[in-house]
């Protein structure tokens, strides 16, 4: 486990993720409000399984308070071929860095399992948020109904 970071939220721990997570993973990604309107049939049977986690690098943002530890984003880096598959922060955590934070440690787990670039697929409404990030654009994926319908913009990390 790494260190605490403290973002704009508090103290916040990255962590790999374990298949406990999975339900709370899936609820965040179905329950994502920037797949609301034309998105909603791409998350609506989304499921983020024990497998899955097993199966990829994936890492959670957690927040301890005195009660509980609250998920406040996560993602997942595929290696083969290097790609972030997934990259979500809850709605009520948007805005205070964790998104920034999870890319941050999604760089540095890229960079020590030898990748030189990670490519991402975005959602359209992130596509501010990933050149915000330093993700530089490099083209668009074609539409693949009837999961998605509609095109979305490349980018890549380029890791140093």
């Amino acid at each position: 486990m790494r260190p605490s970071i403290t973002p704009r939220t508090g103290p916040t721990t990255i962590r790999r993720a374990v298949g406990r997570d999975a339900k709370r993973l899936t609820r965040l990604v179905r329950g994502s409000r920037a797949y609301e309107g034309q998105f909603a049939a791409m998350v609506a049977d989304y499921r983020v399984g024990p497998t899955y986690i097993e199966t990829h690098r994936v890492f959670v943002a957690v927040a301890a308070d005195e009660h509980e530890s609250r998920v406040l984003g996560f993602y997942s880096l595929v290696l083969d071929p290097p790609e972030l598959d997934l990259l979500f922060v809850a709605d009520e955590a948007q805005g205070r860095g964790i998104g920034r934070l999870l890319v941050a440690h999604m760089k540095s787990e890229a960079r020590a399992a030898g990748l030189d670039r990670v490519r991402v697929v975005s959602h359209p409404p992130a596509e501010g948020f990933y050149r915000g990030v330093g993700a530089v654009h490099t083209g668009t994926a074609s539409a693949n109904p009837p999961a998605v319908a509609w095109d979305r913009p490349e980018f890549e990390f380029r890791i140093p």
